[in-house]
């Protein structure tokens, strides 16, 4: 069961961080858009208008390659005059942008349930504290721990849940053996009998974990879309650090100051798993499930060096936060 929880947050993590709802900006040749300076990955269906001259000229140079393509494809025939206008449509044009430092919750109309409700209210708010703080690095990390400490009564409780697992687990074990090869009706009622006592004597619910992971899990996803969709967040930079170059670009420039970045993603993703691993699992299921997290983890780093700085900032924070959340529980324990 803690394996397939692994795994299925896992995934989900991936495929949210590499997609989500968050779309991709391609060219008319079908490839993704990329700032060349930084290394940055360009999103479509960014929330507010860039500022940066060299990110401007990408979005227009990218719209007109991207009306001619459809135009021709229409003159051709390849493609329906009702289908070359829903393109038309589609393709991005940042002049109807809002300037992201005036962007506020009435700014791009409707535009469906996932960003009116959860994304635009988050990059609101990264937009003001960036304001105040006069830097959007700054503005990325306090509004992370902001968004923990409301979060904090939840994730709270799961860490609990994982603590007091860890502590039923010699007797959680004991009652598996004792029910190893009975199938019979009455064994079962037994063993259901006894592991409900035995998740009241520790204040154990089973199904809290997955309650919890179905309300964290929309606020943090919509809190990496906002992020990645705000373009003002990516024309600042923290330390010395660019907010939209990714490590790989950052080195192969000559500043290998950006290995850092990579390093503290592994580091704290690996204490995050460590803490949270070894909850009501066997031998042979925390042996596999230890496979399974290094792989994991090896995943993440190397797909951190393709990270803007911005989103690693983001993970770092999120995950340094969840450690030390899960070290005051234990020694609280």
């Amino acid at each position: 069961m803690k394996k397939n929880k692994l795994l299925i947050t896992f995934l989900v993590i991936v495929i949210f961080s590499l997609t989500g709802c968050t779309k991709q900006l391609e060219g008319a040749d079908g490839k993704v858009v990329t700032n060349s300076s930084t290394g940055q990955v360009l999103p479509s269906n960014i929330l507010c208008a860039p500022s940066d001259p060299e990110i401007i000229e990408l979005y227009n140079q990218t719209r007109e390659d991207l009306l001619a393509k459809h135009k021709k494809d229409y003159e051709e025939g390849k493609i329906s005059k009702k289908e070359y206008k829903e393109r038309v449509e589609n393709t991005i044009d940042i002049s109807e942008l809002t300037a992201c430092k005036d962007f506020n919750l009435a700014s791009n109309g409707y535009t469906g349930i996932w960003t009116k409700i959860f994304v635009e209210p988050l990059a609101w708010l990264l937009v003001t504290v960036g304001k105040f703080v006069k830097n959007y690095g700054l503005s990325i990390i306090f509004v992370t721990l902001l968004i923990r400490l409301v979060m904090y009564p939840i994730t709270l409780k799961t860490a609990k849940q994982s603590e007091n697992l860890k502590k039923a687990q010699p007797k959680l074990a004991k009652i598996e053996k004792k029910y190893a090869n009975k199938t019979d009706q009455e064994s079962m009622m037994k063993k259901s009998q006894e592991l409900m006592l035995l998740y009241k004597e520790y204040e154990i619910n089973p199904l809290s974990g997955c309650l919890y992971a179905i309300i964290q899990f929309p606020l943090f996803f919509a809190f990496y879309e906002a992020v990645y969709r705000l373009p003002v967040l990516f024309e600042d930079s923290l330390l010395g650090f660019e907010l939209s170059m990714s490590p790989i670009k950052g080195i192969t420039v000559g500043n290998w100051l950006y290995l850092i970045l990579p390093v503290l993603v592994f580091a704290a993703t690996y204490f995050s798993f460590k803490l949270n691993s070894g909850a009501s699992m066997s031998a042979e299921q925390a042996k596999q499930t230890k496979i399974m997290m290094n792989v994991m983890m090896l995943m993440i780093f190397f797909m951190s060096f393709t990270m803007a700085t911005g989103i690693i900032i983001y993970w770092v924070t999120n995950n340094t936060f969840t450690i030390i959340q899960n070290l005051i529980v234990k020694r609280s324990k």
